[in-house]
């Protein structure tokens, strides 16, 4: 399927985990591809990957954390592509498990400026450009926290997601007159990096206790990106996917 030939899509956090498995699979149906994060070295890995898989990518270094250096991301798209067509809003930051009462105000800033104010950053520049364009499509990560809390000992992270989707459903009342259509994966238990941070120790009983008696794999959330991003969901608005393997349904 080559749906989003001569489109260009941006991934943040793409270096890794979902993020990298979306890029693979945006490219795979023919979207030129840039994938944006800190670190240099992995995302220039992940772009090699894309085009050992026959896709085009490219790598800008950018902390999300920062306001001047979103502006620049989206800059640099714009005036070297032409054209931002498909976004998928996803750096993200979980932190260490603790008790609320033990977490720091330093943390709190670090959590919801990685996963909430970036996202809003994010959104503004997407949605002006993509409305000036005539449409275009905006996936955010959020998770099934932001839904319903599974996780003692995260508060920050599961409040930053349950602002994220509040904040997605509020932007793609506005813009989807413009053309502008703006959904959300929630990943349950996906294996990456984050989620083994987290130091989940009994994996087989998670995994026992959801419908489908496995974790999930970054490639499974990264279809559904796709299939939000394709004209395949076109009457798809504010929807929250949750990609968890039954949990919600429990």
């Amino acid at each position: 399927m080559r749906d989003f030939d001569g489109k260009v899509a941006l991934v943040t956090g793409g270096a890794t985990g979902i993020g990298r498995a979306a890029a693979l699979a945006l490219a795979r149906r023919g979207a030129t591809v840039v994938i944006a994060g800190r670190r240099r070295a992995v995302g220039e890995t992940a772009v090699a990957a894309v085009e050992a898989a026959g896709g085009t990518a490219r790598f800008i270094a950018t902390d999300v954390t920062r306001p001047d250096e979103i502006a620049v991301l989206h800059r640099t798209i714009v005036a070297d592509h032409g054209r931002l067509d498909i976004a998928f809003n996803n750096a993200g930051y979980q932190e260490p498990r603790a008790p609320l009462a033990e977490q720091d105000d330093g943390l709190y800033d670090r959590v919801f400026d990685t996963n909430v104010r970036s996202v809003f950053l994010c959104l503004q520049h997407q949605i002006r450009h993509m409305a000036e364009r005539g449409g275009g499509a905006i996936v955010v990560n959020t998770s099934v926290s932001g839904l319903r809390n599974p996780n003692p000992g995260l508060a920050l992270y599961s409040a930053s997601k349950a602002a994220v989707i509040s904040l997605m459903r509020s932007a793609a009342m506005e813009y989807a007159a413009h053309g502008v259509r703006i959904n959300a994966v929630a990943p349950g238990r996906v294996v990456t990096d984050m989620m083994l941070a987290s130091k989940i120790m009994d994996m087989e009983a998670v995994a026992a206790g959801l419908p489908l008696r496995r974790m999930g794999q970054p490639e499974e959330v990264a279809e559904a990106v796709a299939w939000l991003a394709s004209d395949a969901a076109s009457f798809v608005v504010g929807h929250v996917l949750c990609t968890d393997g039954g949990f919600m349904a429990l």
